[in-house]
């Protein structure tokens, strides 16, 4: 991209660069904090028109572009995550975090004099599990921002502060409570190759309608939510209990159209399994595994949640 001289000075902008270069950054953080990459999209434009529309004094004013943005982008999901609480309430069926195909994108920047106590820090790999978005959607919005902002990309609590409007010391409460939710709902570490073989063998199961194997690899307390969104066919309440799931999944195997196929594939980073039909991906299945047995399944059919995986 070009850069553009500011009148009267003679140089480039020095901050076209920097800012256009925050944008990976601030996808990942607003999609951790909506749980939707469509709605975090709009989020992160919404704070560069903001920054376009200011002129360039203004722009120059400010020290550090970066800071601003995500500041501004902060506001901005704080915002929405608290006017989605209320649309929420008039979603059809269950509402699942935005699935993604294959992990492209990382981040590991830190501010400058961030001192981190490893033990109070999630990696970004494990913020864009689908399980750890679910235990999100139980949090306050200011938990959820102050949680992510600072355990996940290490900014300090006084800028969690000037974007959800509290002190520092309030915003270190919000993070603990926050942690405390995490730390309750986090399974028992399974090897990823373990993972992986689990849901390899859920897929065989499946395909072969063996409901005992199927209930063999499910949790006797395990759950499986459906997300249609009103636009796909799909169950709208829980199914809970390993021996129910397996018996709604044969039922499923039977109604099979012939043109439909399973894959593994990742999905926000842990194994998982698609179903495509002539090609076009209808159904994404996340898995959360805990020991050797399924714990929760997710089922996104919302079309409009599968865009990335039938573009992609």
């Amino acid at each position: 991209m070009t850069t553009r001289s500011r009148p009267g000075h003679g140089r480039p902008d020095p901050g076209q660069d920097t800012i256009t270069s925050e944008r990976r950054q601030l996808i990942n953080i607003a999609y951790r904090l909506l749980g939707s990459l469509a709605e975090a999209e709009d989020a992160v434009q919404e704070a560069y028109a903001r920054w376009y529309t200011m002129s360039p004094q203004q722009q120059e004013a400010i020290e550090s572009p970066g800071a601003w943005l995500t500041t501004v982008a902060g506001r901005i999901c704080l915002n929405v995550l608290s006017s989605a609480r209320a649309r929420r309430e008039t979603y059809v069926g269950e509402w699942i975090p935005e699935p993604l195909p294959e992990r492209t994108e990382r981040s590991t920047g830190r501010p400058a004099g961030t001192t981190v106590d490893p033990a109070d820090r999630v990696t970004l790999d494990e913020s864009v599990n689908l399980a750890f978005l679910v235990v999100l959607e139980s949090m306050t919005p200011a938990e959820r921002v102050a949680f992510i902002l600072h355990d996940v990309f290490c900014h300090s609590f006084a800028e969690v502060a000037e974007i959800v409007g509290r002190t520092p010391a309030a915003c270190r409460q919000l993070a603990s409570s926050a942690r405390r939710r995490i730390r309750a709902s986090q399974p028992s570490a399974t090897p990823a190759a373990q993972r992986a073989g689990i849901v390899r063998d859920f897929k065989q199961a499946w395909e072969a309608k063996d409901i005992n194997a199927l209930i063999g690899l499910l949790d006797p307390d395990a759950t499986a939510i459906a997300d249609g969104g009103g636009l796909a066919t799909t169950f709208l309440r829980p199914i809970e209990g390993g021996e129910q799931i397996a018996r709604a999944w044969v039922e499923l195997a039977d109604r099979r159209p012939g043109n439909m196929t399973f894959l593994e594939r990742t999905v926000n980073g842990q194994p998982g399994l698609v179903a495509q039909r002539d090609g076009v991906t209808v159904t994404v299945f996340a898995f959360e595994v805990a020991g050797d047995r399924i714990k929760h399944i997710w089922v996104v059919r919302n079309p409009e949640k599968l865009r990335r995986w039938t573009t992609d």
